[in-house]
């Protein structure tokens, strides 16, 4: 199930990037300007879409899921 969870949210993130993170889990996607604003809004649609997590934009702590290692996290503790 983790791996699913691990492929699905590196697949979304590969489609609002445009980077394949899989090698770079813990790279920055703020700091390095691959996610903002109108991206999270996106990621946290197709989170719930794909996954079934539902994570309200007002419970969303943006250093919390600042790397794709963080939100692969979050997402499986939210399941």
């Amino acid at each position: 199930m983790a791996e699913n969870i691990k492929e699905t949210v590196l697949n979304i993130l590969q489609d609002l990037t445009g980077e394949d993170l899989a090698n770079n889990l813990d790279d920055n996607l703020f700091d390095n300007a691959l996610l903002d604003s109108m991206d999270t809004v996106q990621l946290l649609l197709e989170l719930q879409d794909q996954l079934g997590v539902t994570v309200p934009v007002s419970e969303f702590d943006r250093s919390q899921w600042d790397t794709a290692a963080k939100i692969i996290k979050k997402v499986a503790d939210a399941q």
